[in-house]
């Protein structure tokens, strides 16, 4: 394969790794607010059983509830990003091997003339 047959798999390549990264850091933020919204709902319901908060139906559904949520949403984003990463491990890698393929030339200076 020619070289700039190389150059465009590589750009193609590098398309798809930012197109990966930005999906990792979505599930990266879906992460924190499933962890945020496990450990408010713990908090809650733990003010609510140690009698900080008055106890009401609402406050216990929605505790509860948040917990819950937090608690399938992360498990199932973290199966999402581990897909995401070995993707985005394997094009890095791709693009790695093709740029090692690359036949490099030397480019010498042209020479100073006093």
């Amino acid at each position: 394969m020619n070289d700039s047959g190389l150059h465009d798999q590589i750009e193609d390549l590098e398309l798809q790794i930012e197109a990966l990264a930005a999906a990792a850091e979505r599930c990266r933020k879906i992460s924190v607010a499933s962890k945020l919204a496990i450990g408010i709902g713990g908090m809650w319901l733990a003010a609510i059983i140690v009698g900080v908060v008055w106890p009401n139906a609402t406050g216990l559904l929605g505790s509860m509830t948040s917990m819950i949520a937090g608690v399938v949403v992360l498990g199932s984003n973290s199966s999402t990003w581990q897909e995401l990463t070995a993707k985005l491990e394997a094009a890095e890698a791709l693009r790695t091997e093709l740029i090692g393929r690359i036949e490099l030339r030397v480019v010498s200076a042209p020479a100073l003339s006093s």
